[in-house]
């Protein structure tokens, strides 16, 4: 074999090995760009998911969050509440329905804070989850209680307070004259209880209780309507044996 073929060989081979050498390098590589391709493009994507994450996180934490109780009448806050109620509520006139009729019953602007209190839990619909709840014979009928546990909710949702007298000269508790039940015990202001209310029936007045009481209006349509109510069977202590069912709108 001559020199010159055998140099020819050896360089043929030489060359093979170089390019074998040199596909095996470049394929991976060329692995290697892909797979630090493909985690870069997973680390990004983990990322946002992480910010998109977090940044819905702090809109749910920066949802403004409400810790303000809800409004109720106390007697430190009750005279300004009704005087600027019955500023926007000058009402003087409403109805109570019951089985037996409708009572109108005309509010006195004299006293404004019964007046404004009783237009008040009218619109509240206070009054309609009560009774006329006593009825003492040739005295009085009395409404604004009953024993059913939406009254209770009711009377904590509005709250717990009383009403200063507002006594109105002249004015005595004859027959039709509305006015506000109070506390008997520990009440030495005679502050006013301000859910219960009670219509005079007896025909010469039940003028002992001048003075203890605010008169806030007078029956002015269906006082027979009372009489009714007056008449109805009671047990002994003065509840209707059948529940008297009322209603109280405000007519103007």
């Amino acid at each position: 074999m001559s020199f010159t073929r055998v140099i020819l060989i050896y360089s043929c081979i030489g060359f093979f090995i170089f390019c074998s050498c040199e596909d095996t390098h470049s394929k991976k590589t060329k692995k290697d760009v892909v797979k630090k391709e493909e985690n870069i493009s997973k680390e990004q994507s983990d990322n946002q998911k992480t910010t998109s994450k977090t940044d819905k996180q702090e809109k749910v934490d920066q949802s403004p969050v409400s810790d303000e109780e809800p409004f109720k009448l106390t007697n430190e806050n009750v005279k300004d509440f009704l005087l600027q109620y019955g500023k926007e509520n000058p009402e003087t006139l409403v109805r109570i329905d019951t089985k037996f009729g409708d009572i109108h019953i005309q509010l006195y602007e004299e006293s404004p804070l019964h007046r404004a209190n009783f237009i008040y839990l009218v619109k509240e619909k206070y009054f309609d989850e009560t009774f006329f709840y006593r009825v003492a014979k040739g005295f009085v009928i009395q409404g604004g209680n009953s024993d059913r546990k939406q009254m209770a909710q009711k009377r904590h949702d509005i709250g717990d307070y009383t009403l200063p007298q507002e006594p109105i000269q002249g004015l005595t508790h004859a027959r039709g004259s509305v006015a506000l039940s109070k506390q008997w015990v520990d009440n030495p202001s005679n502050r006013s209880t301000p859910y219960e209310f009670f219509i005079v029936i007896a025909k010469q007045g039940a003028h002992h209780l001048d003075g203890e009481h605010t008169i806030f209006g007078k029956v002015v349509k269906g006082m027979g309507v009372a009489d009714k109510i007056s008449n109805v069977p009671v047990d002994g202590s003065e509840w209707p044996k059948e529940n008297i069912f009322i209603k109280v709108e405000v007519i103007r």
